[in-house]
């Protein structure tokens, strides 16, 4: 019986997904009790960001499946690019300088160990 993967999935989050992966190398494959607690000790942004999904793939495992928190780790975790906003800034001489504000989508899966 192959176990079932449950996901959360969280869309235009303010960050780059450049920044978002390093994070999401750290949890992968890790219990979620311990990817939350190394998600909340990290200084960085998009740790925060990144344990929100967590606890809502979390909670849909328990709600949704039935499924026990203490077995559940972290399967997945997908960070990809969303949309990218272009603002332009005034510089010297008169000229302009493009400033982009990526954005990112993010898709946690946990599943249950066993």
């Amino acid at each position: 019986m192959e176990a079932v993967e449950v996901r959360a999935l969280l869309k235009n989050m303010p960050i780059s997904p450049q920044k978002l992966r390093i994070i999401a190398d750290e949890i992968r494959g890790v219990p979620v009790d311990r990817a939350l607690a190394v998600l909340l000790l990290s200084p960085k942004k998009g740790a925060q960001l990144m344990a929100k999904v967590l606890t809502s793939a979390i909670a849909n495992a328990e709600q949704n499946n039935g499924l026990d928190v203490d077995e559940l780790f972290v399967r997945s975790v997908q960070v990809n690019a969303g949309i990218t906003m272009k603002r332009f800034r005034p510089k010297g001489m008169g000229r302009m300088r493009k400033r982009i504000k990526r954005r990112s989508h993010v898709v946690v899966g946990v599943a249950q160990r066993g």
